[in-house]
């Protein structure tokens, strides 16, 4: 099996003055007419949670009310996971293409989180019209 590489393009900022991707250099040119989403899908590391340990873990106790007593972690949005990746869907505030920062309303990553992709949200492709959720 290949091992692969993921390299942050940014980090995300949470101050009181508001939540931010902040792009490094070398990808603001990525940003080039996302102006046009109101939303972005965010791809980010749950970089707490990355050590040996937490990636070994793959059932945990009832993490929802009324869920199963035990449940495997694919089947929680848990950050302890083999890879812990993160993705949060997110309205643009604004955009600096000068800086490369992008204001969010809100998610759910501390401050100095690694970014490590962002994608525009599609309503086509993204949302789902009768999803199924277990009844707990």
């Amino acid at each position: 099996m290949s091992n692969y590489e993921v390299k942050p393009i940014g980090t995300i900022c949470t101050k009181e003055e508001g939540t931010f991707l902040k792009l490094e250099a070398e990808y603001i040119p990525a940003l080039t007419a996302l102006d046009g989403f109101s939303h972005i899908n965010v791809f980010w590391w749950f970089s707490d949670f990355d050590d040996t340990q937490f990636r070994s873990v793959l059932k945990v106790e009832q993490p929802y009310k009324g869920a199963p007593e035990e449940m495997g972690v694919f089947a929680t949005r848990s950050p302890v996971r083999p890879n812990p990746i993160a993705l949060t869907t997110v309205e643009i505030i604004r955009i600096d293409y000068q800086s490369g920062v992008i204001q969010i309303d809100y998610i759910d990553a501390n401050d100095n989180t690694p970014l490590i992709d962002i994608k525009p949200y599609t309503p086509s492709l993204d949302r789902i019209e009768s999803p199924r959720v277990p009844k707990w």
